[in-house]
């Protein structure tokens, strides 16, 4: 039998087994769900066999799937070493990626990207630029930074800009305020409310920027530098505040504050990666590149990949 089986396929059945869900499995690799369906019913078949059990909820690979899944767990890994192996002949060893951030809450999920990568180039130089800046893009033209993360893409020539997720921004409140009984925050409840932030100018704050200005509202602030002091005041009815979802979930879970979209439709939000572009095809800078991308779609709850 002549096999049919390509890479495409192996990581299409990787992120069907990740997310169990034939939607999320195509978002994680920019298919349409009809193009990964296609996938699926090309290799079911070539091999006379189902992959998939369609009847489970998640969906779950058969024992053909499963097999296949293996195949696909010992092989891209592989395959990826040896591109890395072959980047660093072409480029060396050595090399920096300093990486500065205006997100408070990006050492969630930053953290663990950085720690796969120390794994897969032990000789860059990784390091965070201390502190939280207003504006980390100026950082990568003076030099003292390789990536910054933003909120917003770069329209700089000098620059790439590299889409990585979209998240949902919530309010979060007191358990037992007023504001708890409702399905969902207008901006007219915040008028008279305090409204809890991180110390950064209002054009940072996607709930200002995006929901409250345009509707002429500007409550009273109080600011702090951590986020588990920003929840502490919100439990203690000093005010409310919006953040990630992701970046309160457990405090969530445990029934700490209470959390409310922001509107009907509800505040999204997005990060983006932004790089010198003379230093954008860097294979080191491509793989961290990949790899925020993939930590966030395992870890992170609620997010969606936004296509590069």
């Amino acid at each position: 039998m002549q096999s049919i089986l390509e890479l495409r396929h192996l990581k299409t059945l990787q992120a069907i087994a990740a997310t169990g869900n034939l939607t999320r499995a195509a978002e994680r690799l920019f298919l349409t769900q009809s193009a990964l369906s296609h996938q699926l019913r090309q290799l079911e078949e070539h091999y006379g066999l189902p992959l998939l059990n369609r009847k489970s909820t998640p969906l779950k690979l058969t024992a053909a799937g499963e097999k296949l899944l293996g195949l696909a767990n010992m092989v891209l890994p592989a395959v990826a070493a040896s591109e890395r192996d072959l980047a660093r002949l072409r480029e060396g060893e050595a090399g920096s990626l300093r990486i500065a951030v205006e997100c408070h809450t990006c050492f969630d999920w930053l953290m663990p990207a950085m720690d796969r990568f120390r794994a897969h180039w032990p000789e860059v130089e990784l390091d965070i630029v201390s502190g939280f800046h207003a504006d980390p893009v100026q950082l990568l033209f003076e030099e003292r930074a390789d990536l910054a993360i933003v909120s917003e893409p770069e329209d700089d020539t000098a620059l790439y800009c590299q889409p990585l997720f979209a998240y949902d921004m919530v309010a979060l409140i007191a358990n037992d305020h007023p504001l708890a009984a409702k399905a969902w925050l207008a901006p007219e409840d915040f008028r008279d409310e305090t409204l809890i932030t991180y110390p950064v100018p209002d054009e940072m704050l996607d709930l200002l920027r995006k929901v409250l200005k345009p509707a002429g509202i500007n409550p009273k602030r109080r600011t702090t530098e951590l986020t588990v002091a920003m929840l502490q005041l919100v439990a203690s009815k000093r005010g409310i505040a919006a953040l990630p979802r992701w970046s309160v979930q457990g405090y969530l879970d445990k029934g700490y504050v209470t959390a409310r979209p922001v509107t009907q439709q509800g505040l999204r939000s997005e990060l983006y990666a932004a790089i010198p572009a003379a230093h954008a095809q860097l294979a080191y800078m491509q793989d961290f590149l990949l790899l925020m991308r993939e930590v966030s779609a395992e870890n992170l709850p609620e997010v969606s990949l936004l296509n590069p």
